[in-house]
């Protein structure tokens, strides 16, 4: 596994946290039920292995799925948009 994604379901914001450090910068992807990018990010691996996707307010409730990839792993994670 890649990564760990806090919480499953969210308002505002996700916070990954990545299980190993890397040199190669992480693509965040969410995505919405229909399959379109709301939202896409690369992020560089930090010492504290972490990283926060914000400003997702503004996305209507539903059911979302974030994908992850750093060239050689994916993880795909399905998580739901509370109001």
């Amino acid at each position: 596994m890649l990564a760990k994604v806090k919480p499953q379901v969210f308002l505002d914001s996700l916070d990954i946290e990545l299980k190993q450090q890397t040199s190669v910068p992480v693509t965040a992807t969410l995505r919405d039920e229909k399959g379109s990018i709301c939202r896409s990010a690369a992020y560089q691996s930090s010492p504290d292995k972490a990283f926060t996707l914000t400003g997702l307010n503004d996305l209507p409730y539903g059911v979302y799925s974030l994908e992850l990839s750093n060239g050689d792993a994916q993880l795909h994670v399905r998580l739901i948009k509370r109001v």
